[in-house]
């Protein structure tokens, strides 16, 4: 009986890096309808409906949602930034709450929700934090919206008919424009930029960031992760930490990184890529005509204020992903291989030269 049962996934934040994986992956898998929630909207093609949604005006969310009471499960991966940490909680909990409030009551077949966290949970934006981060760890100071997110969730769900599930990924890298947290496109328009200038590939991060440990989560992979949690029963009301498997430093990976791009690697230099790549427009705009790149404009493929974030990291950046493989997912990834498959990717696309 289960297996003819409708699933149709309602994924918010449909244009992001996590989101736009997320839908390819639902659509992939055949069995499931897609309706995309983004302020952008997009093409509906096949079994995928995109919806333009303001997510902070309470009156459009339902009313775009209204007559949505098909959704079984309800994806969040939206995201907006702020300048500090405290601005970060009203907006981000208002999106969810928004949603929330206006599918629960129309949806009868509600049955999941799937909340995106991340390391910030553990504290990991702030300082040198307890290693490798668990799900069971005890709280930190706030403001942090991630906490709060899902505090709301567990209030919300008590009594309900559906459950709820938090998913704790690394820095996620994966294909998407327009994102404010895609390392995967800082590298590669850095780099690209690096070579245009005849510059060696140099490491930007603050001293002591190249030789610590990271680990990063594949796009694609948290996306069978995310509908693994919203499916398995075995999940219900719980966290996992999803990560790609392996660990990494980028004194080691930097070099490999180089030589895709052909180029020398020069002894790191501390710099804010905001700083140094803020008068680069111009010169992207050469290169694009020069290359016969895609017209994306120099915005939307810069994310310098999260470069700066994640090479400032002097500290070990890791959390244990045992719990997800003990529930039952057991996928990995290569991650010198997702890199280097990402920038290809890039380069197939014509992002970059």
């Amino acid at each position: 009986m289960n297996s003819v049962q409708r699933k149709v996934a309602l994924v918010v934040g449909a244009q992001g890096v996590i989101g736009r994986n997320l839908v390819e992956h639902l659509d992939a898998l055949g069995d499931w309808e897609v309706i995309g929630l983004s302020r952008r909207g997009g093409e509906t093609t096949g079994r995928v409906r995109q919806v333009s949604v303001d997510l902070l005006d309470r009156d459009d969310t339902a009313k775009k949602l209204s007559g949505i009471t098909e959704v079984t499960h309800v994806f969040y991966a939206a995201y907006q930034d702020r300048p500090t940490w405290a601005e970060l909680v009203p907006p981000n909990l208002a999106m969810l709450v928004n949603v929330v409030d206006a599918i629960e009551p129309v949806a009868p077949g509600l049955t999941h929700v799937s909340l995106m966290q991340g390391y910030k949970v553990y504290g990991a934006h702030l300082g040198p934090f307890k290693t490798p981060a668990r799900e069971s760890d005890p709280g930190h100071m706030p403001p942090e919206f991630n906490v709060d997110q899902q505090a709301f969730l567990e209030r919300r769900q008590r009594g309900a008919g559906w459950t709820w599930s938090a998913l704790r990924p690394s820095v996620v890298c994966g294909f998407a424009l327009g994102n404010p947290m895609n390392l995967a496109m800082v590298i590669a328009v850095y780099a690209a930029v690096s070579k245009e200038l005849g510059l060696p590939l140099r490491f930007p991060g603050r001293p002591g960031a190249y030789d610590k440990l990271l680990e990063m989560t594949d796009a694609g992979l948290l996306a069978k992760a995310t509908v693994w949690a919203a499916t398995d029963p075995r999940c219900a009301n719980q966290a996992f930490n999803i990560n790609n498997g392996d660990l990494f430093r980028w004194n080691e990976i930097w070099p490999k990184i180089a030589r895709f791009f052909d180029l020398e690697v020069a002894d790191p230099l501390p710099m804010s890529l905001q700083v140094v790549m803020a008068d680069k427009e111009p010169l992207w705009r050469e290169m694009t005509g020069k290359y016969g790149l895609e017209p994306h404009s120099y915005e939307e493929v810069s994310s310098w204020a999260f470069g700066d974030a994640v090479f400032s990291w002097d500290y070990d950046v890791i959390a244990d992903g045992s719990k997800a493989r003990r529930f039952g997912f057991h996928e990995f990834v290569d991650t010198e291989k997702m890199f280097l498959d990402i920038l290809t990717d890039l380069r197939t696309r014509k992002i970059i030269p």
